[in-house]
């Protein structure tokens, strides 16, 4: 792997370091961990994500169609296949909420939660590959972390089940190789002459999308009565 793709990858993470903290240790989070989440805003979180994955589907699609190489094609699709893995489980949290099969599709988007597919739909039509992989090499990493820690309070502090949670610990548990393909993804946009501080950007707006979809949840979360999905 090129020195330069890590390099670039590694400053990116250190220019959002207090960013990527925020999102981390994020007050949504605790309200769970420490059992004081309403089962209504876990309602409201899964029919966000039904907006935000169903808009990624097309956006990772779209830059599938767009990969110059095999390589490139061949990550993207493994990200499109997640997408659509994550998706299929989805409905077995809403259900957590107590939600009926058919409920999930009646949620209306939230501005402060899709504002993050919008980006993501417009880092597909605007911007290289490397800039989408460089984007969600530090994105999905702090994701997953979080939906790690929403996964285990939900089983110790509300007793789901592992059906339940496991849309959150399809992203919790990524590819082992999922860095290493995305940096040669990265790596074949640098020889070709991206700019590493495009790939830098495309990361911290990313990421600033996402403290804003977690920030919106709280506000759900903490609403007299947390909106019906």
């Amino acid at each position: 792997m090129s020195r330069q793709a890590r390099q670039v990858l590694e400053e990116g993470r250190r220019e959002i370091a207090a960013l990527d903290q925020s999102i981390r240790r994020h007050p949504f989070l605790d309200l769970w961990v420490a059992g004081q989440a309403n089962r209504a805003a876990l309602g409201v979180f899964a029919g966000q994500q039904r907006h935000i994955i169903e808009s990624d589907l097309r956006s990772v699609a779209l830059v599938v169609a767009r990969a110059a190489s095999a390589p490139t094609r061949e990550f993207f699709l493994g990200m499109l296949q997640g997408e659509r893995a994550a998706l299929a489980v989805l409905p077995d949290l809403a259900a957590a909420a107590g939600h009926a099969p058919g409920q999930l599709p009646a949620a209306e988007p939230l501005p402060g939660a899709f504002a993050y597919s919008a980006y993501v739909a417009w880092l597909a039509q605007y911007c290289t590959t490397a800039e989408f992989a460089g984007a969600f090499l530090v994105n999905l990493e702090a994701w997953g972390v979080n939906c790690g820690r929403m996964s285990r309070a939900l089983r110790e502090r509300y007793e789901c089940t592992a059906k339940e949670t496991a849309f959150l610990d399809l992203f919790a548990t990524p590819p082992p190789d999922f860095e290493e393909r995305g940096l040669a993804v990265m790596e074949e946009g640098l020889g070709c002459g991206v700019a590493p501080a495009a790939i830098r950007r495309a990361a911290r707006l990313l990421q600033g999308y996402e403290l804003l979809y977690w920030d919106t949840m709280l506000q759900a979360a903490q609403a007299p009565q947390a909106p019906q999905a």
